[in-house]
């Protein structure tokens, strides 16, 4: 199961750079948030300050998915994925 996860989640990671379309901010925030936290874990870095607006978002986004598991994070990384190439199409 782990590893079907793990495959499935490595397969969208190249599925999500071949949307027809640019996704919009907020699902590019997720999709950014997602994949930090199931690559990385838990956000292990300092905010950004003030100046760094995209940085910031960034940032709390991925500080939003804090304690997810990343099995968890993978498996809606993917349920994402699916969506925006339902949505958008791929090339």
């Amino acid at each position: 199961m782990l590893i079907m996860v793990f495959q499935k989640f490595q397969a969208c990671v190249e599925d999500v750079k071949n949307l027809k379309q640019t996704p919009s901010n907020e699902e590019l925030l997720e999709l950014y948030a997602l994949f930090k936290q199931a690559t990385v874990g838990d956000v292990n870095t300092d905010r950004p300050g003030i100046f760094d607006l995209k940085g910031k978002a960034k940032w709390d986004a991925w500080n939003g998915k804090k304690d997810t598991p990343s099995d968890k994070a993978k498996e809606e990384y993917v349920a994402l994925v699916e969506k925006l190439i339902a949505a958008y199409g791929k090339k």
